[in-house]
């Protein structure tokens, strides 16, 4: 069970920062559709993205390869 539990791990993190992502990008896209003048929304959502991206970029590539 050596390697496959950080792969996991990492897999199911990864999941998770990609849902969240998903998830802030439809509402940046919809509040900014809506341009109901409420340009806090929209920064607060962008920077929220932000951040999510940041987290992906620093989760970094798989630790080991699952199969191979």
């Amino acid at each position: 069970m050596g390697v496959e539990r950080p792969v996991t791990q990492w897999y199911v993190q990864r999941q998770r920062i990609l849902g969240e992502i998903a998830l802030l990008e439809a509402a940046f896209t919809q509040a900014k559709a809506e341009q109901d003048g409420d340009a806090t929304v929209l920064e607060h959502t962008a920077q929220q993205l932000i951040k999510a991206q940041k987290k992906l970029h620093a989760l970094g590539p798989c630790p080991k390869p699952m199969m191979g």
